[in-house]
């Protein structure tokens, strides 16, 4: 079968030209899949496969236009070269021909290759009738076990392009399951990054901790804690139909430097022991940051706090210090494990408000003003001065450094 080839494909949307790659040479996995489904990627991600000098041809290209050189694998010569908008990845070709090297990859749709030179499709094991069907299957059960990441990461492929996975595909993950062990960690933990982010994602982690993939890294998860993912979704597109902002918030990452949103930090919640320092050991496990950890560690130590109705304003105070950046993680799970709305929804108001003093309190003086007008070394009662005098502000009982400090003065002489 004759299978167009889509314009995307074309070198003249490749970061380096088509002249320096040698003859033949080509383009497969994602790259071909996406464009073949009309997906588009503001970064390029591509992948080439030559029969010989991959790695000097990576060498040569990242010279000619001075971007980056990593070498991947020197014994089976893969490296890559980075550019600004663009990661291309150039391997030596596996067997004594492409169709081989296609042979020994995970899925059909992501065996399909592309020959920049002829403008040709070429599709030895009919991705393409598969990518039609919307259908993930396997190439053999051999791939899979050779590579135990590939059981996840069909899960997480299904999610992201909407697919369903084939039912011997997913016969053969069942029965593979227990080769995840052999996985390193944080290759886990990136399958699961988009699957912890998105609501496209929820059916199919549900889908993995029943097919055992994901009992060896959260041991402690039920039947009754998974329920609770799309149950996170569902509160998440309630918070963002209310109060848009935290429904920003929401899907934003916890840190620049780290892949896991409020939202996914809410989902890690229920699937970890609810005991945060039990919590804290498989994450640590998983090789979260410690970005990630504190904040699920905070969801699981104020959530029962959010619960509690009729909070006084000292103890609304100590939940915001508390929960921090953590909040609208908090509050999304708080109301997907059936905490009424309209309990929540006054401290949602406070955290949306940046002069309200009880969430976002500021101060009207430092430790340091307090030792040098009080004549009193650094110690854990200034920290606790400072506390009171915020809490005083509060109330409306001190307006003024001056105020401040007399304040200080008069509970010190209480003592």
């Amino acid at each position: 079968m004759n299978i167009s080839v889509p314009s995307t494909l074309s070198p003249d949307y490749w970061p380096f030209s088509l002249e320096l790659l040698p003859q033949p040479a080509y383009m497969v996995g994602g790259a071909v899949r996406d464009a073949i489904l009309s997906r588009t990627r503001e970064y390029l991600d591509l992948d080439f496969v030559l029969p010989s000098k991959a790695v000097k041809t990576a060498r040569k290209i990242a010279s000619h236009y001075k971007a980056g050189f990593v070498l991947l694998d020197a014994e089976r010569q893969i490296a890559r070269v980075v550019f600004p908008q663009a990661t291309v990845d150039f391997a030596q070709q596996e067997g004594d021909s492409l169709t081989t090297d296609l042979q020994r990859r995970d899925f059909t749709v992501n065996a399909i290759a592309y020959n920049p030179y002829t403008q040709e499709i070429i599709d030895p094991l009919q991705g393409y009738a598969d990518l039609q069907q919307r259908l993930l299957r396997m190439v053999s059960p051999a791939n899979l076990e050779d590579d135990p990441l590939r059981l996840m990461r069909a899960y997480r492929q299904a999610a992201q392009l909407g697919f369903t996975i084939e039912s011997n595909t997913q016969d053969t993950i069942r029965s593979l399951a227990r080769c995840i062990n052999k996985v390193a960690a944080e290759r886990v933990r990136v399958e699961l990054g988009y699957m912890l982010n998105s609501f496209q994602g929820t059916p199919w982690l549900i889908k993995a901790w029943e097919d055992g993939l994901l009992t060896p890294f959260f041991k402690y998860a039920t039947k009754e804690s998974v329920s609770l993912l799309p149950e996170v979704d569902t509160a998440a597109s309630q918070i963002a139909e209310t109060w848009h902002q935290l429904g920003i918030e929401l899907s934003q990452y916890i840190r620049d430097t780290v892949k896991t949103t409020r939202l996914g930090i809410a989902k890690l919640a229920c699937l970890v022991k609810p005991e945060p320092e039990t919590a804290e050991t498989e994450l640590m496990q998983l090789t979260y940051s410690r970005a990630e950890v504190k904040a699920v560690m905070t969801t699981l130590r104020v959530l029962p706090q959010l619960k509690t109705s009729q909070l006084s304003i000292r103890e609304q105070y100590f939940l915001f210090q508390e929960a921090g950046l953590a909040f609208p993680a908090i509050a999304a799970l708080a109301i997907a494990s059936e905490t009424p709305v309209g309990e929540i929804a006054p401290l949602i108001t406070r955290y949306l408000n940046p002069d309200d003093l009880v969430a976002h309190p500021t101060s009207i003086v430092s430790g340091n003003d307090i030792m040098i007008a009080l004549k009193i070394p650094a110690s854990p009662l200034v920290g606790k001065l400072l506390t009171e005098i915020a809490l005083a502000q509060i109330e409306g009982k001190v307006s003024t450094a001056t105020e401040a400090i007399e304040f200080a003065a008069g509970l010190i002489s209480d003592q």
